[in-house]
């Protein structure tokens, strides 16, 4: 029977920002606590935050329990277990030293499972973290019971501490800061982002700030704008190659963007936009309230629908009845003298890639057309390209999607409207 259990967590405030971890070892036969440990460890990411957590438990187990101590390791870090456990490749350089010290401790005891749980399960872990970086934001280092001055990095097997304010939840993605719950999505997921980002003055409570956010593990957020009203819009006919000009109206809808993207909770890094006059005048309207710069991505541009520009769905249909059938019915079906969503799809999809290697963990603002982005949408959803034809865009409505290391893409908004109503 195993002996001990560890449960460890890490946290980061702003991923890269202000860090901590916690670690608990439970007796396995009735869950007595035996030994805490917690630690703020300066200005590092999520991961190794949890990895110097997993790395303390193991150290106290291996003090508690000696050489061969069976041990139950259980984290709700996905990367970390499934990591450890050798099911995932460790992708990160800087993540490889600390698996390699871990590993080391890990041969000295006997662990008997690695086991992924819901943060929900792993509250006293969590908890130990955020009291450790609570402390640092007060100049002092945790100790059990609470923070006080002393040693950082302290364990003990004292009784566990009872934190002084209500316990924030713990956040594993970026919408789960309580304070954003009315906000349309894509707004809600960046407000908690940028809460982790706020100037140390504010998060101190100084001014008007909200405090110290809970811990993020914040990914790479893509927001996806699509261009304003065109008069081959407004005429509902095809547009895809064709370098039409935003309306009065269009450009009212992008000042509209602009302006909600250039506020709090918003604060974008980077801004790209396809080569089209009715991107590029969409991300410009924004990048005049931001102050950043508009990089031209070419594979951001729409599908070229060749014989079909400037027609309307109805003309298409009358004088290319059989080739519309096809394109509606099959991603590899190209219009005449035009490109398949097939075709389309492969240079998206670089774009992407390029886009989250660039830019990892930052906030990316790409100003596109309704193909392109319902394609970013569909991959991201793991959905078949055939899934485009049952999404609707509408004029410059934002979406969201945020991809994680070594994990998954999540969708957290689609066709938000909000700053237009």
């Amino acid at each position: 029977m195993t002996s001990y259990i560890v449960e460890a967590d890490g946290g980061s405030r702003g991923n890269p920002g202000p860090a901590g971890y916690g670690a608990v070892v439970k007796d396995a036969s009735d869950g007595q606590v035996l030994a805490e440990a917690a630690e703020a460890i300066g200005v590092t990411t999520n991961n190794v935050a949890e990895y110097r957590g997993l790395i303390a438990g193991l150290r106290a187990a291996l003090d508690l329990g000696g050489e061969g101590a069976e041990v139950a390791v259980r984290m709700d870090s996905k990367l970390v277990i499934e990591q450890m456990a050798g099911r995932w490749k460790i992708k990160n350089e800087g993540l490889r030293p600390l698996a390699a010290e871990a590993g080391a401790l890990v041969r000295r005891l006997r662990v008997t499972e690695w086991t992924w749980i819901p943060r929900e399960r792993n509250q006293h872990a969590d908890r130990l973290a955020n009291e450790a970086m609570d402390a640092a934001a007060q100049g002092l280092a945790w100790k059990a019971g609470g923070a006080a001055p002393g040693s950082a990095g302290a364990s003990s097997t004292a009784a566990p501490s009872v934190p002084s304010a209500p316990p924030v939840p713990k956040q594993t993605d970026l919408l789960d800061a309580g304070d954003v719950a009315e906000l349309s999505a894509p707004t809600a997921s960046v407000a908690t982002a940028q809460q982790a980002r706020q100037p140390t003055a504010r998060r101190t409570g100084e001014g008007t700030g909200t405090g110290w956010a809970p811990p993020t593990r914040v990914a790479t957020s893509l927001l996806l704008l699509r261009h304003g009203e065109t008069e081959l819009s407004v005429e509902r006919r095809f547009s895809g190659r064709g370098d039409a000009e935003l309306t009065a109206s269009g450009l009212a809808q992008a000042s509209a963007a602009a302006e909600r993207l250039a506020r709090e909770p918003y604060r974008l890094d980077v801004i790209v936009s396809s080569p089209l006059k009715r991107a590029r005048q969409t991300a410009q309207a924004v990048a005049e309230r931001t102050g950043l710069d508009v990089e031209v991505w070419d594979d951001l541009r729409e599908a070229d629908f060749g014989a079909w520009e400037g027609h309307t769905f109805t003309e298409v249909q009358r004088r290319w009845p059989a080739e519309l059938n096809a394109w509606l019915s099959d991603p590899d079906a190209a219009p005449p003298g035009g490109e398949s969503f097939a075709e389309t799809a492969r240079r998206v999809r670089a774009a992407r890639e390029r886009l989250i290697e660039r830019y990892e963990g930052r906030t990316v603002l790409a100003v596109s057309h309704v193909t392109p982005i319902k394609m970013l949408l569909q991959d991201a959803l793991t959905a078949p390209l055939q899934a485009i034809y049952r999404m609707h865009l509408d004029l410059a409505c934002l979406s969201l999607i945020e991809y994680y290391a070594d994990g998954p893409a999540v969708v957290k908004g689609f066709n938000d409207t909000a700053h237009l109503r």
